[in-house]
């Protein structure tokens, strides 16, 4: 078994984070609530349909025989925060200490798509407020922790839960969306700033990626507003003020101009490295009715420029994942030789994840249902075997980590001109 403490990489630390490279794995623990057919309400928690909660020293073993120093990670918010100024810190003191002992360097990973029962939903108001004072605690009694992505994949969190009608509040309107995406990032804003005031933190903001490509001309002006669109919650948490079209959208489903005035007045991304997810459906072909096919015309590589360009920060792939019977190992080769492109032309990306380190649950319907389908998108299976696809990453961790993390190449928001 490869351990971390052996590995040719230099230690992860905050001073070398942006000068360096990672590979990273994650432990998927998405819990949104959904409705069963019958109306009831239940909670579909990832960790425990991989079994993570049951097997997590298994898990965190597996990480170090890939040659791996970098998870992210993070305890079931629900199950944490427990009420107002009141946690249970059961589960993740002994996580968090496990990763320590084998010299794991945590992504903290704080919200990952459900609240908990007392909060309700992203539509509720006081969400900022409670989770800012979760994030505060957590940094407070985790002080060595200095890497953190507080809200996972902010557009789809409010998207799948306020647009789509899938999860948690189960909507389907403009203005629970923008309602949704005004929680979220202020949540996530107000957390950020409250691990600041405990620590000199660095922010891995994991967000999806997407580029729409119109299938005609009459496409063209949709497919042109969602390709603005995309970058709402990025915008608003970085302070960039998003285009006039997007910015009608938000003020006419309810975004005040204060409100607005109070995300651009934020300066929280000196700390941040822009995390990108990148799946099969990141790109799709928009039709004139408005319906959507999947496409892949610009890969990682395409993509990833866009962003950059647009928000000139670090970078880091840190989502990306293929079922096997979809040639998993294939997938990852063209993922991991866009990143190797992007870093050998001098653009700050630091890090490359597989996710996750285990198979997956149901996310073949996206989680709107508790169907027990096993997705065999991981690096091991549920029995803990290591799929083919662990091979060619543990492969690719082996040949290039020392090569990467001594390169320092085109790293830092300088290689930029920022």
């Amino acid at each position: 078994m490869s351990n971390p403490s052996t590995s040719r990489c230099q230690p992860l630390s905050p001073s070398n984070l942006t000068t360096s490279f990672s590979f990273c794995t994650g432990i998927e623990n998405s819990n949104p609530i959904i409705r069963n057919p019958d109306g009831r309400k239940i909670r579909v928690d990832q960790m425990t349909a991989s079994g993570h909660d049951r097997r997590w020293r298994d898990d965190f073993r597996l990480v170090c025989e890939l040659g791996i120093r970098c998870l992210r990670y993070g305890p079931p918010y629900y199950r944490t925060h427990t009420g107002p100024g009141r946690y249970d810190w059961s589960f993740a003191d002994e996580t968090f200490a496990e990763l320590e002992q084998l010299g794991i360097v945590p992504i903290a990973d704080l919200c990952h798509f459900g609240l908990p029962d007392w909060l309700g939903d992203f539509q509720n108001p006081d969400f900022p407020h409670y989770f800012a004072e979760y994030a505060g605690a957590f940094s407070r009694r985790y002080p060595r922790i200095w890497l953190y992505t507080p809200v996972n994949e902010m557009l789809v969190t409010a998207e799948y839960s306020a647009l789509r009608g899938y999860w948690n509040e189960q909507l389907s309107s403009d203005r629970a969306f923008v309602t949704a995406i005004t929680n979220v990032v202020e949540a996530n804003i107000r957390a950020s700033e409250a691990i600041c005031s405990a620590c000199d933190p660095w922010f891995v903001q994991s967000e999806a990626t997407r580029y729409y490509h119109p299938a005609n001309p009459d496409a063209a002006s949709r497919s042109a507003y969602l390709n603005e669109r995309r970058f709402l919650t990025l915008d608003l948490n970085y302070g960039r003020l998003p285009c006039a079209r997007v910015l009608a959208y938000l003020f006419e489903n309810g975004m005040s101009s204060a409100k607005l005035g109070y995300f651009m007045k934020r300066a929280i991304w000196p700390s941040c490295i822009m995390g990108t997810d990148y799946y099969e459906t990141s790109e799709s072909v928009v039709f004139p009715d408005g319906s959507t096919r999947g496409s892949n015309v610009l890969g990682y590589y395409g993509l990833t420029r866009q962003y950059l360009e647009r928000y000139r920060l670090p970078i880091m792939h840190t989502e990306t994942n293929q079922v096997q019977g979809l040639n998993a190992t294939f997938w990852l080769e063209r993922q991991w030789a866009n990143v190797l492109r992007l870093r050998q032309e001098g653009y700050p990306i630091i890090g490359f994840t597989w996710y996750s380190l285990t198979d997956q649950v149901d996310w073949d319907i996206d989680l709107r249902a508790q169907c027990g389908h096993v997705m065999a998108n991981g690096l091991y299976d549920m029995q803990r075997r290591i799929r083919r696809a662990g091979v060619e990453y543990r492969r690719i961790v082996e040949n290039w980590s020392g090569v990467l993390a001594a390169s320092g190449a085109g790293c830092g928001p300088q290689s930029l001109g920022a």
